[in-house]
């Protein structure tokens, strides 16, 4: 079976609708078989040396691992979904990158960089969608909830651990980037 299993989990990971840890994939095989952790690992290296030069690429996500598509194809296979994308707020994206980036993090921390107050509904929102979590208290009178992101915010951009990050220098500079960007076309 092990000359097959880099098969066998492609067909797992291609009808899977979310990513697999190894503790999953091996719940797949019976006790009794000659399938364990070190046999995934091999074989899910030898699946992902299969999908080189191909449209799609296996991916370990903090989660576990899938079977995505790849960026350069997106153009094309994005028309498969019907719903548009979600838009979100500026206030919503400033507040889930200062939960990102400087986790763990209090509201009126939040609220001190910003230098405007968080609406709840953007914190409800980003709890709601599985995004971030009350990951403790701070011991400060009050006890106010600290927030930090959870896999799911991993999985949904494409991370593997909150390493994957960009630099906040970085993020700084594209914004700045794209706001000259949009106020040029503006001007013209």
């Amino acid at each position: 079976m092990t000359q097959d299993l880099p098969s066998i989990l492609e067909a797992i990971l291609l009808t899977a609708d979310k990513p697999l840890s190894l503790d999953q994939l091996l719940k797949f095989f019976a006790a009794d078989s000659d399938v364990d952790r070190q046999a995934l690992r091999d074989a899910l290296l030898v699946l992902s040396g299969q999908c080189f030069g191909r449209s799609f690429e296996l991916r370990e996500m903090a989660s576990g691992y899938r079977l995505q598509t790849r960026a350069a194809f997106k153009q094309w296979v994005v028309k498969h979904q019907e719903e548009k994308p979600a838009k979100y707020s500026r206030a919503f994206l400033e507040t889930l990158a200062l939960i990102a980036w400087r986790q763990p993090i209090t509201r009126a921390e939040i609220e001190e960089v910003r230098g405007v107050s968080v609406n709840t509904t953007i914190i409800k929102t980003l709890l709601e969608r599985g995004w971030i979590r009350v990951v403790g208290h701070k011991e400060v009178p009050g006890r106010p909830e600290m927030l930090g992101t959870t896999r799911e915010f991993l999985d949904y951009f494409n991370l593997k651990s909150l390493d994957d990050l960009p630099d906040l220098a970085a993020v700084k500079t594209l914004d700045v980037a794209h706001l000259a960007d949009n106020s040029e076309a503006e001007v013209s």
